[in-house]
């Protein structure tokens, strides 16, 4: 079942996906959690779909392979992800391989450049991986390219991985701020429609069917796990992937 709340668009010329013939599309990062998921789906709806990774051989970092994958592509899906989050290598990261997507897809005429961004972004400039996503984002709005940026809450299958990454010692230490985990199967779903519909030139922003605060996703964590024995403290100190949070930096709006 299909939760998926999808909240505003920014900026664009059409509210909605419009449904396009059968294309051609290339998927970027295709081998990890959300790229396996949108091939899939894109496949499913009968798209002819280049899958490409460094595990293809395509290396968005080089240039390497990218005219090849991007062939008579019709439209790029870019759901690459860093392999650091450290402040100057995710930024690099981005920046390069947005860089390098763009130049390969103008060099092959593809129309429409998808990618995958995260609600909020721009108002947590305190964190590196966001100020990375950020530039991302200009790279690729300033580009000339059609194209359409999709911002997704957090994965819902991320929500254990966080509480551990705010675990000191026998608490968890979490901000005072709301999170609205999305399942990867809905990221992937919309993200699919997107690339198989007409440009946005605009940003969308998607949600899960909850918003909760960071404790009452830890505290839910901690059961699933059997871990009873920690406790969780809102801490107004606690930061986000580097980040301070307002209680609504991280949601989609009413």
């Amino acid at each position: 079942m299909r939760h998926v709340s999808v909240v505003n668009v920014i900026g664009a010329s059409s509210p909605k996906p419009v449904s396009l013939p059968f294309m051609k599309i290339t998927v970027m990062g295709a081998s990890g959690l959300i790229g396996t998921k949108i091939v899939e789906r894109l496949r499913g709806d009968a798209h002819e779909v280049e899958a490409s990774s460094r595990s293809s051989g395509v290396d968005v970092l080089t240039g390497e392979g990218l005219a090849d994958a991007l062939a008579g592509a019709d439209a790029l899906v870019d759901v690459t992800n860093s392999p650091s989050f450290e402040a100057d290598a995710v930024m690099s990261f981005f920046t390069t391989s947005a860089t390098n997507l763009v130049e390969a897809a103008r060099h092959a005429g593809v129309g429409h450049y998808v990618a995958l961004s995260i609600v909020g972004v721009d108002g947590l400039p305190d964190s590196g991986y966001f100020r990375a996503k950020v530039a991302q984002e200009r790279i690729i709005t300033e580009s000339g390219l059609p194209y359409s940026i999709v911002r997704a809450t957090q994965f819902a299958e991320f929500a254990d991985a966080i509480t551990e990454s705010l675990t000191i010692g026998d608490e968890v230490r979490v901000p005072d701020a709301l999170i609205q985990p999305i399942p990867a199967d809905d990221v992937a779903a919309e993200v699919a429609r997107t690339a198989a519909g007409k440009p946005l030139i605009g940003i969308r922003n998607i949600g899960g069917p909850m918003k909760m605060t960071f404790e009452r996703m830890a505290r839910d964590a901690l059961a699933r796990r059997g871990d009873m024995a920690k406790a969780v403290v809102v801490d107004a100190q606690a930061r986000y992937f580097g980040a301070r949070l307002s209680t609504g930096s991280l949601v989609t709006s009413d």
